[in-house]
């Protein structure tokens, strides 16, 4: 089977309401179905990238690229983890967890979208939450930034509620027009002061040396310690 070679592939999420895995075809095809019925209003570009403004024909065809390519392109010094997000059998969105040279920063970051027709029901809030706990109690993380332009207030809004601190501001240019970018940063202790939400992990222990954690045997003994405790 593809996850004894890849065993990323076999990574779940689950808390009260959601599920977050790696999308296998079906869940590809209902990503896709997602996003073109619409992430957010035309008038506005919460993302750097514009993806969403494309056709539907290459709107679709570059969101299953972009995750095939995340999948061929993982080594453990640069890894980008997209996971569906799945709500009572329901494809909603996608949340994402990235870092370069994990092993060394300790830093990651993540992205996500939600589909509009499951917007303002704490769905942002609890698929982000999910990776977080990913991230700190099982794969060690030290800090945890994200990213949000001037005006995104659902996007800041998730961020202070799961304990992040602004980080300063960053210039970008999306659709030819000036835009300021609120980074935001979270620390260990910050995230363990606030733990809302139950996360249970499977399928992490033999996927550890895909995220730069082999070699720390503290670590990987941590993260091994906190899926089993997750899994009760």
């Amino acid at each position: 089977m593809l996850v004894e070679h890849f065993p990323v592939l076999g990574l779940r999420l689950r808390t009260p309401r959601l599920e977050l895995r790696v999308p296998d075809d079906a869940d590809l095809a209902a990503l896709v179905e997602v996003a073109l019925r619409g992430v957010h209003p035309p008038e506005v570009m919460p993302f750097l990238h514009a993806w969403t403004d494309q056709e539907p024909g290459a709107l679709a065809l570059g969101l299953l690229q972009h995750q095939w390519r995340t999948l061929a392109e993982w080594s453990p010094d640069d890894w980008r983890l997209n996971l569906c997000v799945v709500r009572g059998g329901t494809v909603v969105g996608m949340q994402s967890l990235r870092a370069r040279q994990f092993a060394v920063t300790r830093e990651v970051g993540t992205g996500s979208w939600l589909g509009r027709a499951h917007q303002g029901q704490g769905i942002g809030t609890e698929m982000r939450a999910a990776v977080l706990h990913l991230a700190f109690a099982c794969l060690g993380a030290g800090d945890a930034v994200s990213g949000a332009f001037e005006g995104n207030t659902a996007s800041l809004t998730v961020s202070r509620r799961l304990g992040y601190r602004p980080d300063g501001v960053t210039h970008r240019v999306v659709r030819s027009a000036p835009v300021v970018e609120q980074r935001m940063r979270l620390s260990r202790a910050d995230w363990a002061s606030r733990q809302a939400v139950d996360v249970a992990v499977e399928g992490l222990a033999p996927a550890l040396p895909l995220f730069g954690v082999e070699g720390h045997a503290r670590d990987a003994a941590s993260a091994s310690s906190a899926e089993r405790t997750s899994e009760r």
